[in-house]
């Protein structure tokens, strides 16, 4: 099968990235022809070409909305589709989505679009959310199959008119395993947390940190890994509540598997998701989770079981809710031996590489 991937920012490598990254390489692996089509230069594309993933940079691709220049974005895809004559066109990000499917089906081919999470989901500012919807009811009609990455996202479109049930399919996110040596032990004391995300208006750090000040009474330390426009914002805010000595910024990191190996819980706050890769991250090395209670989250975090939610930005019932966890080593040891065989069982790499391919085959059947 020849495919070709559709994403718009090379600028910043966020799960959506990850996810294609992983499954271009399994695609390849396997006899497929692959190409990335995506927007600009950056760490991205540089991880594409470490891996050995024939890509293209285009200049029009870019992710604000600017009308005339996506027009010509969509001309530059068509161009591209039309030299590499593709089987299949999947697209990852919302910009991506739309350019990428208007210019597949001006030449007739059948479209994947992949939502890492709707840009019109709950908490994201009214009048985007309106936009966004508008935007995706339009480009559904040119799609021939859409991947939710959380039953919620399916169920959103469906509730939105985004899409129908035979268009709309849900893909849970996957990773691939992690050797034993990586996996940690929650009962350690004192706790030690980490957050893995990118420091932008959907993540949430600063609920995280105004939680934990009121915990300052116990024993824990904090790593943030992770980079993005909002961190000076969010170091500041770390001083100003005095936590200086108990939180570090590590930014962007290749090694965060070996760092969750030595914590002992997860945390993700967050205004909005889709199905966050950290989560899994977390579960596959054997930590609680304790995460906002957004989009797809309880899909893999079953509360009370596997880790703990909690509402948007509640910084009371956060701080109630890590006061428990960091208090009880037999809790957090229970809870990251449920979360991983949850991983185990569920959200396994091989699981989400194979529901992903039987999509693409038979979007070429409905072709």
């Amino acid at each position: 099968m020849r495919i070709v991937q559709i994403i718009t920012r090379s600028d910043a490598v966020g799960g959506a990235h990850i996810h294609l990254l992983e499954l271009c390489k399994r695609l390849v692996r396997d006899g497929h022809e692959v190409t990335v089509l995506v927007g600009g230069q950056g760490p991205f594309v540089r991880e594409l070409s470490a891996s050995g993933i024939p890509h293209q940079s285009l200049r029009h691709l870019v992710r604000p909305i600017r009308p005339w220049i996506d027009i010509r974005a969509i001309w530059e895809v068509r161009g591209a589709l039309e030299s590499l004559e593709p089987d299949l066109v999947a697209t990852h990000s919302s910009k991506a989505g739309w350019v990428g499917r208007i210019a597949a089906w001006s030449l007739g081919l059948p479209t994947i679009f992949t939502a890492h999470g709707w840009a019109f989901t709950e908490g994201i500012p009214e009048l985007q959310r309106r936009m966004y919807l508008v935007a995706e009811r339009f480009a559904a009609r040119f799609t021939t199959r859409i991947i939710t990455v959380s039953e919620f996202d399916r169920v959103l479109a469906l509730d939105s008119a985004v899409g129908s049930e035979r268009r709309l399919v849900t893909v849970h996110n996957g990773m691939s395993d992690v050797a034993e040596h990586l996996l940690a032990d929650p009962s350690q004391s004192p706790p030690h947390i980490v957050m893995v995300a990118r420091f932008e208006p959907q993540k949430d750090q600063g609920t995280l940190l105004r939680a934990l000040a009121k915990t300052r009474d116990l024993p824990w330390s904090l790593d943030f890994i992770g980079d993005g426009p909002l961190r000076p914002e969010i170091e500041q805010l770390a001083v100003s509540l005095g936590l200086t000595d108990r939180v570090r910024f590590l930014g962007t990191r290749k090694d965060v598997a070996e760092l969750l190996a030595q914590a002992q819980l997860l945390a993700l706050t967050s205004r909005w998701e889709g199905f966050p890769l950290t989560v899994l991250e977390g579960m596959r090395a054997g930590l609680p989770v304790i995460a906002s209670d957004v989009g797809g989250v309880r899909e893999a975090v079953e509360e009370g079981v596997s880790g703990l939610l909690v509402p948007r930005e509640d910084v009371d019932t956060l701080a109630i809710k890590l006061r428990k966890l960091l208090t009880d080593p037999e809790l957090r040891q229970r809870m990251g031996r449920e979360g991983r065989q949850r991983y185990e069982s569920r959200f396994t790499f091989e699981q989400m590489y194979n529901k992903t391919l039987q999509v693409y085959q038979e979007a070429l059947e409905v072709r």
